[in-house]
Parts: C-alpha cells; structure tokens; sequence
C-alpha cells in the first residue's frame, strides 16, 4: 500500500473523528439543517480508514504502535 494510505491516527484520534464526523452530519438533517454539515463527511471517512491524508503531506503520526500495519 502507498505510504500516502498508512494508518497514522491514534485510536483516540479515529474515535473522535468518527463522533465529530456524525455530529456535522446531523447539522444537515437536525438542527439548523446547514449544508455545512457535509463536511462532515472529511473527519467521519479519514476516522473510518485510519490515516488523514494530510497527516501524511506533514509526516504527522499520532499512532506510535502503527508503524504502517494495516491491520485493524
């Protein structure tokens, strides 16, 4: 796999990407019902797979144990 898709979030990062990706998505069907939650969708996928594309670009990891593996 390119180094561009290795894993490089913490379990704890992933999580709270995931809970903020769900919180802006339900800003489109409740409450405001903003467009703007859309965005959403940026935290909720890069949670979901494990690596931020921009981590990358930057040479950020804040998953020490990963080193790559992309075992779940």
């Amino acid at each position: 796999m390119s180094r561009f898709l290795e894993r490089n979030e913490h379990p704890l990062d992933r999580g709270l990407r995931i809970v903020v990706g769900i919180v802006l998505l339900s800003l489109v069907f409740v409450g405001p019902k903003t467009p703007w939650g859309a965005l959403g969708i940026v935290p909720l996928v890069t949670g979901l797979l494990g690596t931020c594309p921009l981590y990358s670009l930057l040479g950020i990891r804040t998953c020490k144990r990963c080193d790559g593996a992309q075992a779940g």
